[in-house]
């Protein structure tokens, strides 16, 4: 008995401290579906190394250690961004546009999208390179840090917005499905104050299968 109960002392501290672990560590890094050089020329690895390995890493650990004993806790990415606010809502908001941002590329990218979404694309704007114009429009006049999305409402229809800061259409209603990162951090180690030039490369590296999927 006495042998029980110093076994029992002993492992609950480990286990209360893995139950915690659990909590702290709830959201993880994304994991590229590509090599951190696989994107060149268009955005470079030092720039993936970066912004990914460094920027969007911080906004991991940042949000985890700000939700603990909150009531976001438990909850999941998209129901922080829509509920959150302040610097709780600053880096979910961000974990949530850059995983969609990473994964919406791929080095053997590029051309247009097909089925529904080109249906819709085009029914909204007349064509795919109209839409395109008008995308890269809101990417480049946005004031400051942001983004530029590409989302759908409710019925399906699609929206072009623009978003301070951390800001995702989720908020709106809208369901993000296209997003292009206006940061600086983005694109400045690879095009310096050229940004226009960063919004007209990224096309060749859109998977518009994942894209589409979204949609």
């Amino acid at each position: 008995m006495i042998n029980l109960l110093i076994t029992i002392a002993f492992l609950l501290p480990n286990n209360q401290q893995t139950a915690q672990n659990k909590t702290i560590m709830k959201f993880e890094l994304v994991k590229l579906p590509y090599a951190a050089n696989a994107l060149e020329p268009v955005i470079s690895q030092i720039t993936i190394e970066l912004h990914h390995g460094k920027h969007l890493a911080t906004y991991v650990n940042n949000l985890n250690n700000l939700v603990v004993g909150t009531e976001f806790e438990n909850a999941d990415l998209e129901t922080i961004v829509k509920k959150s606010d302040g610097a709780v809502f600053n880096n979910a908001g961000q974990i949530l546009n850059h995983n969609l941002y990473f994964t919406q590329f791929s080095p053997n990218g590029g051309g247009k999208p097909s089925g529904e979404l080109l249906a819709a694309i085009e029914k909204t704007w007349g064509s795919f390179e109209a839409f395109q114009k008008e995308f890269e429009t809101a990417s480049t006049t946005l004031f400051g840090s942001g983004w530029a999305w590409l989302a759908a409402d409710k019925d399906g229809n699609l929206h072009i917005t623009k978003e301070q800061n951390a800001g995702n259409p989720l908020r709106n209603g809208y369901k993000p499905i296209l997003g292009f990162d206006v940061w600086e951090h983005a694109y400045y180690v690879d095009y310096q104050n050229r940004r226009a030039d960063h919004v007209k490369e990224l096309w060749k590296i859109i998977d518009w299968k994942t894209v589409e999927n979204r949609y």
